[in-house]
């Protein structure tokens, strides 16, 4: 199944859930109830996320002559993109994000530790990627699956602490059901939010590498920004962890389920394969 064609599916099962988790708490009115909230947060997190999370990390924009604006100008124009704007954040963690609803309304933004690190080879396979995020319309994709996650999350939240809102004498009322759609709903968002985001990662990957004609700048790349991230962490939050092209909050073990990256090694081994093929 094609990446696009599987996100799609994940999106759909991801709504039916936060209906169904309307429903299983509120009946039919619940439900209506999940389906104007996932609308709200939708169109939320289509108009402003990027400068919700911008200003999160004290991004200040970058014009003509600046590095960051020049390598990403030459590669917008490789791609038939409109100029992105560009942004720096004044953090030593390398790391760099794409954000915008559409290519129109798109921004690329870099730390100041990215650009200490790599040299124009590496940092052009890094904003290849960014620029392979917002060809494909990735930005807004990922931001409503972290806001529809986020909105479950939130749901059965309350659900948990103030109870649902069915009555529980109702026939077919089941308290046992009940609280088990409201633990396991959250973790499904979960795993399907990260599943989404790990197939747009391995895409984009593949798409800056063609940008650019090489995949061997990302892959040193990937290898710098693993390495120097373990020396200076950088402090994200959670909610915009899946933005980043290296995930700044490393997890392992079974939480690894539920990371919004593959693991760098695996993209490393994706990018060389396609190279060879």
């Amino acid at each position: 199944m094609g990446n696009a064609l599987k996100t799609a599916l994940l999106l759909g099962i991801m709504s039916a859930l936060f209906l169904a988790l309307g429903e299983v708490l509120g009946g039919a009115q619940g439900m209506v109830f999940g389906f104007l909230f996932a609308v709200v947060t939708n169109f939320v997190s289509y108009w402003f996320s990027d400068k919700i999370v911008l200003r999160m990390y004290g991004a200040e924009e970058v014009g003509p002559g600046h590095r960051l604006y020049e390598i990403v100008r030459r590669l917008a124009e490789r791609a038939g993109l409109p100029q992105p704007r560009c942004y720096v954040i004044p953090e030593a963690s390398p790391n760099a994000f794409a954000t915008g609803r559409n290519p129109h309304h798109s921004a690329v933004a870099a730390t100041e530790g990215i650009l200490r690190i790599l040299d124009d080879q590496e940092l052009e396979g890094v904003l290849a990627h960014e620029l392979a995020h917002v060809k494909h319309r990735d930005i807004l994709t990922s931001s409503v699956a972290a806001t529809l996650a986020a909105a479950i999350m939130m749901v059965s939240r309350v659900a948990l602490f103030w109870g649902g809102g069915r009555d529980d004498d109702r026939e077919g009322a089941n308290p046992v059901a009940l609280l088990a759609t409201i633990i396991l709903a959250p973790l499904a968002a979960m795993l399907i939010q990260a599943a989404i985001s790990r197939s747009r990662e391995y895409d984009a990957d593949a798409g800056g590498a063609s940008l650019v004609g090489s995949p061997y700048g990302l892959v040193s790349a990937l290898k710098k920004i693993e390495s120097a991230s373990r020396a200076v962490p950088l402090a994200a939050n959670p909610a915009t962890a899946h933005l980043f092209i290296v995930k700044p909050i490393t997890v392992s073990g079974l939480l690894g389920l539920f990371s919004t990256h593959p693991p760098t090694a695996d993209r490393i081994q994706a990018l060389l394969h396609s190279s060879r093929s």
